[in-house]
């Protein structure tokens, strides 16, 4: 028996994780090896089969001020996992995304464990913004190997002195299986006549107060210019519920919450106003326009750019795979209601822009490669468990 421990944090390394999880124990049956997974991770990857140690699916926040909220559940997940990983070493270890809690997570395992192989999957965006040459160090340090999902990612680490390999984005498998325009329009009752806008405000508590007003304040004026405009709102987490709705309600949006069809809400949709984070690269992989939209704290914003001297060349993935600005990015000042309908009405009404755009995807989509990501990391992980 072969014990793998995953760790991994938020909504988009559930998703990650839980897609991860399916492809190990795929390969393992192929492989004739018997494994065990144990997990930080959320109810994704538990319904892929991992045993969850801790939920920190809703652990995690971008910026400084941001994360002093998520310190005490992140050691306390950290200890969970230390005290059950000291009764039952792993043979594994996977590290999937997840910035300052895998940095801590990496460095403690291989005090502890110094012999066992630790992987990193889909690294931190330390590449792409780099504000910290120290922390690229320990990475690197304390990684066997690092799975990187985009080609400058694998660049940036090669350069640093990883042991990397470049493996594709594992979202254009899933996306792959997600319904057509045409069947996610009929799913949910969407007219061929009617414009369909999905809402993308949050995945994290702190976008619902500083990118959902944004968003939702856009939309209301945009119902006012295109009268067959109809919203859809796919909710990442359940304790969203109430949060979204009553701001639908407040800003009399035409929108529907739809908690149990996501997938077919973004494919059916002819444009998106998004978040920042994987929901771009989905879209992005299903064809749709969009934009991306984030903010910060104010002090988190000005410690960054004063003090950090933070810069980064984009946010969305969808820029980061071909380093070049496919989609609009409204950061901080630019993301407002009125850089929002000016956004969206261009996408919609301008058909060289939409149709631009649809060829970088096209582009985009080329530069991962080959389907199948899951399956060879999966099988690489595996096979070097086999041969030690």
């Amino acid at each position: 028996m072969k014990r793998i421990f995953i760790s991994t944090g938020e909504v988009s390394g559930d998703l990650q994780g839980s897609l991860l999880v399916t492809a190990l124990y795929q390969a393992a049956k192929r492989l004739g090896i018997e494994i065990e997974i144990v997990a930080l991770g959320g109810g994704k990857m538990a319904a892929a089969g991992a045993k969850i140690l801790f939920d920190t699916n809703g652990i995690g926040s971008v910026g400084i001020v941001e994360a002093l909220a998520y310190v005490i559940p992140m050691l306390k997940s950290q200890k969970v996992a230390k005290q059950y990983l000291e009764a039952n070493p792993p043979d594994i270890v996977i590290l999937i995304d997840y910035m300052t809690p895998n940095m801590g997570m990496g460095k403690l395992i291989k005090k502890i464990f110094p012999n066992i192989p630790l992987f990193y999957y889909i690294a931190p965006q330390q590449w792409v913004y780099a504000a910290s040459n120290n922390d690229t160090k320990k990475i690197v340090n304390f990684t066997d190997k690092l799975f990187a999902v985009f080609p400058a990612e694998a660049a940036f680490y090669a350069n640093k002195g990883a042991n990397v390999q470049f493996v594709g984005h594992p979202l254009i498998d899933r996306m792959a299986t997600c319904p057509t325009r045409a069947d996610a329009r009929a799913a949910l009752g969407i007219a061929d006549d009617e414009i369909a806008i999905a809402l993308i405000p949050a995945s994290r508590w702190q976008e619902l107060t500083y990118l959902m007003p944004a968003i939702f304040e856009a939309a209301q004026r945009l119902q006012i210019i295109l009268p067959n405009v109809r919203f859809w709102v796919p909710l990442s987490r359940s304790e969203y519920r109430e949060s979204i709705q009553t701001a639908i309600n407040s800003y009399q949006l035409m929108a529907t919450l739809v908690a149990d069809q996501p997938d077919a809400v973004l494919a059916a949709a002819d444009l998106a106003i998004a978040k920042s984070g994987t929901v771009s690269l989905e879209l992005g992989l299903l064809g749709v326009p969009h934009m991306v939209i984030y903010k910060f704290n104010k002090v988190t914003a000005w410690i960054a750019r004063n003090i950090l001297r933070v810069t980064f060349p984009f946010i969305s993935p969808v820029n980061l795979a071909e380093m070049k600005p496919i989609v609009a990015e409204l950061i901080q000042e630019e993301a407002n209601a009125d850089r929002i309908v000016e956004e969206s009405l261009a996408l919609l009404q301008n058909a060289d822009r939409r149709n631009k755009m649809l060829a970088d995807y096209a582009e985009m989509r080329a530069a991962f490669g080959p389907s199948g990501v899951c399956d060879r990391v999966a099988n690489e992980i595996l096979l070097s468990a086999k041969d030690s």
